[in-house]
């Protein structure tokens, strides 16, 4: 999965108006996070049915990797 970056959440410096650190959190119960080298740039972590998106940046490649799955598993179903 992927989600705002840590960094990305300091570099916008709306680090100190969220509750808690939601990069080290999941990690802390497991979750197989990943995210790009840079911050700010389109990621997009795909695990079954599962599609999340970094940032805003990334909701086009997000939306397009949606539709690709749903395409997908519509085609399994028929064929």
């Amino acid at each position: 999965m992927t989600r705002f970056a840590w960094t990305e959440e300091v570099l916008a410096r709306v680090d100190k108006l969220v509750p808690y650190n939601a990069e080290e959190k999941a990690k802390e119960r497991g979750a197989l996070y990943e995210k790009a080298t840079l911050p700010f740039v389109s990621y997009v972590v795909t695990d079954g049915n599962l599609v999340t998106g970094q940032n805003p940046g990334s909701a086009k490649a997000t939306a397009k990797k949606v539709v690709e799955s749903i395409e997908g598993n519509a085609s399994k179903k028929r064929g």
